[in-house]
C-alpha cells in the first residue's frame, strides 16, 4: 500500500508536480504537464503501477525531512547502521525541458544504495520498451519517452530497472530523469550541481519578494511556495492538487480530479498572493 498522504512532499518546476514519500519513493508524476498521465502512479495502487525509489538497501533506523529554506528543494536525511545518507530533490526551474534531479550524497559511514525505476505510462497501464544504446536508460512508449542518466550501473530485473551501489561520506552520485516527446532528438543530461544552484537560486529570488512579516512567517512563506508550485507557468493557471482519484473517505465517491483551475480555489490562491506581496503576479 503507498504511504499515508501526510508522509509525501511536494516537488515542482511550475509546469507539474511530483510527490515524494517518506521512504524514499516518487510515488505520483505526471509528466510533462499536471494533467497528462501520471508515469509513476503507485500513489493510487502499488508499486507496480510505477515509481521510483532512492533509499538505503538496509534498514533505516531515523529519518529527517526538510526544504531548504525559501525554497522547493527537498532533503531527506536517512540513518543506517553503516551510517547516514542525504537524498536532496527537486525539478529544475525551466520553460524548454522537464526534469526530476535526485543527489544522493554520503553523510558519514559508507551506505549501501538501492534504486528501483518503475515507469508505467497512463497511470500505470502501459509498460515501456526499455533500451541502452549508451549510457542513458531511454524507456519509450508511443508518444512518451523516459531518459534516465547516471553514473550508476543500472540493470532490468522483474520488469523493473534496478541498481545497488554504495555511498560514502563527502561522495555525491546525481541521477536525473528526462522527459521528452518520443519524436523528438535525444537531450543531454543536465549538469546535476548546476541545476540544483540554478533551482535553489531561483526558488529564494521569488520567495525573497514575499513581503509577509507577520506571525509565523516561516509557515506562511512554506504555504506560498507550495501554492507558487500549483501554478502552471505557460497560462498563470492555479491547480488545486497535483493528484486525481484520491477519495475523501475509503470507497466514497468524492475522488474528483484537482489538477484543473477551480475557480474557488484558485481566488483562496490569488487573495493569499495578493496578501503577501505578489500583486503583479496575481493580476497576471
Amino acid at each position: 500500500m503507498p504511504l499515508p498522504i501526510e508522509d509525501y512532499a511536494l516537488i515542482g518546476d511550475c509546469h507539474t508536480a511530483a510527490l515524494v514519500g517518506r521512504d524514499g519513493s516518487i510515488d505520483w508524476l505526471c509528466f510533462p504537464r499536471f494533467d497528462s498521465g501520471a508515469c509513476f502512479a503507485a500513489l493510487l495502487g502499488d508499486p507496480g503501477h510505477g515509481r521510483w525509489l532512492l533509499a538505503p538497501a538496509a534498514e533505516v533506523q531515523r529519518t529527517r525531512r526538510k526544504y531548504r529554506d525559501g525554497t522547493l528543494v527537498l532533503e531527506t536525511e536517512f540513518e543506517t547502521d553503516e551510517g547516514a545518507v542525504r537524498i536532496i530533490d527537486c525539478m529544475p526551474l525551466s520553460d524548454e525541458r522537464w526534469d526530476v534531479l535526485r543527489i544522493v550524497e554520503g553523510l558519514h559511514g559508507r551506505v549501501a544504495m538501492r534504486m528501483e525505476l518503475v515507469v508505467r505510462f497512463d497511470y500505470g497501464s502501459i509498460i515501456p520498451w526499455v533500451r541502452r544504446p549508451d549510457r542513458t536508460l531511454l524507456l519509450t512508449a508511443g508518444p512518451d519517452t523516459l531518459e534516465l542518466h547516471t553514473a550508476v550501473e543500472v540493470r532490468g530485473e522483474d520488469m523493473k530497472s534496478v541498481a545497488e551501489f554504495h555511498v560514502s561520506k563527502g561522495e555525491r552520485i546525481p541521477f536525473s530523469l528526462n522527459y521528452r516527446p518520443s519524436h523528438e532528438a535525444d537531450q543531454q543530461a543536465i549538469d546535476a550541481e548546476q541545476a540544483l544552484a540554478a533551482t535553489e537560486n531561483g526558488w529564494r529570488e521569488w520567495s525573497g519578494r514575499c513581503t509577509y512579516n507577520g506571525r509565523w512567517r516561516d509557515a506562511v512563506m512554506r504555504s506560498l511556495l507550495t501554492l507558487k508550485a500549483l501554478t502552471y507557468a505557460p497560462t498563470g493557471g492555479l491547480v488545486a492538487a497535483p493528484t486525481t482519484s484520491l477519495p475523501e473517505q475509503l470507497g466514497g465517491v468524492r475522488n474528483w480530479d484537482y489538477r484543473f483551475c477551480w475557480l474557488r480555489d484558485a481566488t483562496f490562491t490569488l487573495n493569499a498572493m495578493l496578501l503577501a506581496g505578489y500583486q503583479e503576479e496575481a493580476v497576471a
